[in-house]
């Protein structure tokens, strides 16, 4: 049975204006880091836009907070949201919920499990790479002993990262540039556990059919 609460029904409402916002929220933040020469009239109007979204975000949290009635057990049984409350850049990584939402008014989903799994992860690591390469960026740029000089500099170095590649070319050199890079190592590594292990039950699932499905004695 679908659930028809009032926490399920504000999701199915918001999931998806909520996403557009969160694009929108990328965006205005990439051209107050790459659009230096803007003027100033612009990127002041980007700074309010990101504050808007962000207490449109903040609002809803709040909103399913109440309406969960868990109390202070929401916070720590619903890390993702709390994360894209503190850091806002991420909330395009909720693109599996957002995914549900969209299957609820549209019937059943046309892809399997592992290949939802897959595209999610995808997906993610390209939202993921793009927010991380902005956000180290903007902290690297003009850094003293910094390497990462240019915006293709930082994209170079979010692929080797969330790739575990990490050839060490490029490193960021201050204090929040390697929290930032912290975090998407950790995240680099769930990324490709999730797609490595998807793709290894299919394997496994294919290999156990076709077994199956052989006669005895061939």
């Amino acid at each position: 049975m679908d659930d028809d609460s009032p926490a399920a029904r504000w999701e199915q409402r918001t999931e998806i204006p909520l996403f557009m916002a969160s694009l929108v929220f990328m965006a205005a933040y990439a051209i107050r880091v790459l659009a230096v020469s803007l003027p100033s009239v612009w990127r002041d109007l980007c700074g309010v836009a990101l504050l808007a979204l962000w207490v449109l975000f903040a609002v809803d949290y709040a909103v399913r907070w109440r309406l969960s009635g868990q109390g202070l057990r929401f916070v720590p049984t619903h890390v993702l949201h709390t994360v894209v409350v503190v850091l806002p850049l991420l909330r395009p990584l909720r693109i599996v919920p957002l995914y549900d939402v969209v299957q609820r008014r549209h019937g059943q989903p046309r892809l399997s499990l592992h290949a939802r799994v897959i595209a999610y992860a995808g997906l993610s690591t390209v939202l993921l790479g793009f927010a991380g390469a902005l956000a180290v960026y903007q902290q690297e740029r003009g850094a003293p002993g910094a390497s990462m000089r240019s915006f293709g500099d930082a994209v170079w170095w979010a692929a080797s990262t969330l790739s575990t590649v990490g050839y060490g070319d490029i490193a960021p050199v201050t204090p929040f540039g390697r929290v930032i890079a912290t975090g998407m190592m950790a995240g680099g590594l769930a990324l490709l556990g999730a797609v490595t292990g998807s793709f290894s039950s299919w394997l496994m699932q294919t290999f156990s059919r076709e077994g199956d499905e052989r006669p005895p004695g061939s």
